[in-house]
């Protein structure tokens, strides 16, 4: 199984597995990570009971059962809770898996999901949904030399139909009129986790916003409880720590990827906010 996920399953888990590329686990033991993320993969959780809060992307979420939460590949997780009485079915799917479903005019959808990665149930669709696992979990059961492209048909209708529900979601709340304040912090948030590898410096975001730097962090703090540079520095540590803790990149390469002028900078920048230095953070 994957090493990048923000989970830590039993270690005597039973898995239904196709060649590392598509894993179903049935209401595994599991518990939470203490620290950011990096994920390989996409984890499609069907929450059959409990509460489940964390970040995707630095976006906060906070959903309780019948849910569906689909973490996506290339995201920074931290789930932060799972309650005491939590339960659900985990789909985990590969990149390559992904990318071979060829899912026309997924974009809107995925970038959904960047926002809220996750869709509320109903009976019927949590129903469809277990029906859905447990077709294929006992397709993996089977030894038929046709496997890959039947579970590739039924997940194909899984992001389809569920995919569709999570973006006719989304375009509803777009049309509905949101406080002009409430739609800046969003825009900041959206620039800043598109650019937060380049620009550290308030002013640029307020040029995008065509704003003053000083009314952006006002508004930002007012609204959220972080300046806006809070938020641009939490953005840049919790991508450092999850690159630290989830990939083999050394030091100097995550400098790189996140254009420090030098290895040593990017040092004392961590270590003024986590108090530990890099190598520190990855030993602990």
């Amino acid at each position: 199984m994957t090493k990048t996920s923000p989970f830590a399953f039993d270690q005597n888990i039973r898995l239904y597995d196709y060649n590392n590329e598509f894993i179903l686990l049935d209401k595994p033991a599991v518990k939470c990570l203490t620290y950011p993320v990096k994920i390989d993969t996409t984890i499609s959780i069907i929450c059959l009971n409990g509460q489940v809060r964390g970040h995707s992307n630095m976006r906060y979420f906070d959903t309780k059962s019948p849910c569906l939460i689909i973490l996506m590949a290339d995201h920074t997780v931290m789930i932060e809770y799972l309650s005491d009485d939590f339960s659900g079915l985990f789909i985990i799917m590969s990149k390559k898996f992904t990318m071979a479903l060829n899912i026309e005019e997924h974009l809107p959808v995925f970038l959904s999901l960047h926002n809220k990665p996750f869709i509320a149930l109903n009976v019927e669709e949590l129903t469809s949904l277990k029906d859905y696992f447990k077709t294929v979990q006992r397709v993996l059961e089977t030894d038929n030399p046709y496997n890959l492209k039947i579970i590739q048909y039924f997940t194909k209708a899984y992001f389809y139909g569920f995919g569709y529900n999570v973006h006719h979601i989304e375009q509803r709340n777009r049309q509905e009129k949101k406080p002009r304040l409430e739609v800046l912090v969003e825009n900041f948030l959206n620039e800043v986790q598109n650019n937060f590898k380049e620009e550290r410096g308030i002013e640029f975001y307020a040029n995008k916003l065509c704003v003053t730097a000083k009314y952006l962090s006002k508004i930002v703090k007012n609204h959220n409880g972080l300046s806006a540079k809070q938020w641009i520095d939490d953005y840049v540590v919790c991508e450092a720590k999850a690159l630290l803790k989830s990939t083999d990149m050394t030091i100097q390469q995550i400098s790189n990827e996140l254009n420090f002028p030098s290895q040593s900078f990017f040092g004392r920048y961590f270590k003024r906010f986590v108090g530990l230095s890099p190598m520190e953070y990855r030993k602990v």
